[in-house]
């Protein structure tokens, strides 16, 4: 017995955000505009839930950006680099738990 492929012209595979992919993608629905301060970009954002991996576990910017150094950022491009590491120490935390690893064993 065979599956038919997915009928559709929809060429393109699908792609999952996370971390700073994910929030450059938030920005650019929003009006922020640069320079901006953390509590800005927040309540531009509505204070949004960011992926950090590819699993969808979540993290809540303004709790990202507590993380952060800085509190105002002269461009998009210097707030995606502040918040580049603190998205790396939670998709490592996540993937060094025992649940990653379990899931990790498992076939599927």
């Amino acid at each position: 017995m065979a599956v038919r492929p997915p009928q559709g012209g929809d060429d393109e595979p699908d792609t999952i955000e996370f971390g700073i992919a994910a929030l450059n993608a938030r920005l650019e629905e929003t009006s922020v505009s640069f320079p901006a301060t953390s509590e800005e970009i927040v309540a531009a954002l509505d204070n949004s839930a960011i992926p950090y991996d590819a699993a969808g576990n979540t993290v809540d910017l303004s709790t990202a950006l507590e993380q952060v150094p800085a509190d105002r950022f002269d461009s998009e491009s210097e707030l995606l680099d502040q918040v580049h590491p603190v998205f790396e120490t939670y998709r490592e935390r996540t993937a060094n738990s025992l649940v990653a690893r379990l899931r990790g064993l498992l076939p599927f």
